[in-house]
C-alpha cells in the first residue's frame, strides 16, 4: 500500500509541476480559450487617507470576451453599469446617470488589464506593451506579474491568477495605491457567443459623451 501511496503523490506532484509557472498558465490560455464567459466579484480597496482608514468597496456582475478586442463586464451590484468593447469602439454605460461614454478603442485599452484578457491575440503582442514574469503561488493559484512599459499611465501593474489553465483573478493596483481584486466563478472557457453580445446602442435618451 506504501508503494501505490508513494506513485500516486508522485503522479499529482508531476500534473502541479505542469502548472508551476504562471506564463505557462497565461500562455496555455491565451491559446485556448478564444472565448468565454464568468461571473465577477470585484473588491476595491483605497489607500488611507489624512489619518481614515483604507475603504472598501465591492461590486459584481459577468464578464464574457472573444479574443481578439471584445468584451463585456457588466455590473449589476451594486449599480449597474456596462462596459463594451466591439473591436473599434470602448463603451461605458452609468444607468444610473443614463449617461454613455464613447471612446477609441485602440486608445484605451493598451495598458489596461482588458489588453491582457480580451484585447491581445497572443503573448507576443503582450510583451510589447508589458513587461511579464512568474510571480509565486498564492491561495492556490498561480500569478503573472504584468507591469506597462509606459511609465505614464495610471496602471502601475496587475496580477494575473491561474488555476491551471482557467483564469482565477485578477490583482490590479493603480498610480494612486487603489487596488482592486477582481475574482472569477463559474468560469467557462469555451463558450459560444452571439456577436450581439459585443454590440452596444446608446439607450434612448441617455447622454453621449463622445472622448
Amino acid at each position: 500500500m506504501k508503494t501505490r501511496w508513494w506513485a500516486m503523490a508522485l503522479i499529482a506532484a508531476a500534473a502541479q509541476s505542469a502548472w508551476a509557472d504562471g506564463l505557462t498558465s497565461l500562455e496555455a490560455f491565451m491559446k485556448g480559450a478564444q472565448a468565454g464567459r464568468a461571473d465577477f466579484t470585484q473588491t476595491v480597496t483605497s489607500p488611507p487617507r489624512d489619518g481614515q482608514a483604507a475603504r472598501t468597496k465591492t461590486s459584481s456582475g459577468t464578464f464574457e470576451y472573444q479574443r481578439p478586442g471584445r468584451f463585456r463586464f457588466a455590473y449589476s451590484r451594486p449599480f449597474a453599469q456596462t462596459i463594451v468593447a466591439d473591436g473599434k469602439t470602448l463603451w461605458l454605460y452609468d444607468a444610473d446617470l443614463n449617461q454613455v461614454t464613447q471612446r477609441a478603442q485602440s486608445q484605451a485599452l493598451g495598458t489596461t488589464p482588458a489588453a491582457l484578457l480580451a484585447s491581445a491575440p497572443d503573448l507576443q503582442a503582450l510583451r510589447k506593451d508589458f513587461t511579464l514574469e512568474s510571480a509565486p503561488d498564492q491561495d492556490g493559484l498561480q500569478w503573472v506579474l504584468a507591469t506597462p512599459k509606459t511609465k505614464d499611465g495610471q496602471l502601475k501593474s496587475v496580477r494575473v491568477g491561474f488555476q491551471g489553465e482557467q483564469l482565477a483573478a485578477l490583482d490590479i493596483l493603480d498610480s494612486f495605491g487603489q487596488r482592486s481584486l477582481i475574482r472569477f466563478s463559474n468560469v467557462q472557457s469555451s463558450a459560444s457567443l452571439p456577436a450581439s453580445t459585443f454590440e452596444f446602442k446608446p439607450p434612448q435618451g441617455a447622454d453621449v459623451v463622445r472622448q
